[in-house]
């Protein structure tokens, strides 16, 4: 059996990949569904691995360049898999003007990781965003999916620090 039918079978036997294929399904298998499709595998999978990309480009007719070009373009988008907790720092105007890239320094000499890069132990991943559209709270973090705002050096790090050194037995 080729690669192309195990992949196919693959999707049809788990869950999240029906999800995404009833996504596709909804429309029409055209390829205007790109996005909204990543958007599904990115929902149900936590991130988008080449294999995503090739199954989704081949299921929507587009090219792989053009998949993979949107899935780098959009901040949303992540091609590798994301740590327990994510901190989204806004580098939008407000928030760049508001501090941001000095919480960026502080995490990156603090936590030891930057922009796109996930800690040794799987436990915090760091993103940027262009711009959370919270401009009236700059600068804007956002921890797991909760927006901050007017967020300073040390309250980003108090947080991280509950993240890693949280015990589960507490």
């Amino acid at each position: 059996m080729d690669e192309q039918m195990q992949s196919a079978m693959k999707s049809t036997e788990d869950r999240r990949w029906r999800l995404v294929n009833r996504t596709m399904r909804l429309h029409g298998h055209e390829p205007h569904a790109l996005i909204e499709t990543l958007h599904a595998v990115q929902e149900h999978f936590g991130f988008l691995d080449l294999d995503a990309l090739k199954y989704v480009s081949q299921a929507l007719r587009v090219p792989l360049s053009r998949t993979y070009g949107v899935a780098t373009f959009y901040h949303h988008f992540t091609l590798k898999p994301p740590g327990e907790h994510t901190c989204v720092v806004c580098k939008g105007t407000a928030c760049y003007i508001g501090g941001a890239s000095g919480i960026l320094d502080d995490f990156e000499k603090t936590v030891g990781i930057g922009p796109g890069q996930t800690t040794p132990d799987g436990k915090i991943s760091l993103v940027t965003a262009r711009c959370l559209g919270s401009c009236g709270l700059a600068p804007a973090v956002v921890f797991d999916g909760e927006v901050c705002g007017r967020m300073t050096s040390e309250a980003v790090l108090e947080r991280i620090r509950r993240w890693t050194d949280h015990d589960p037995d507490d």
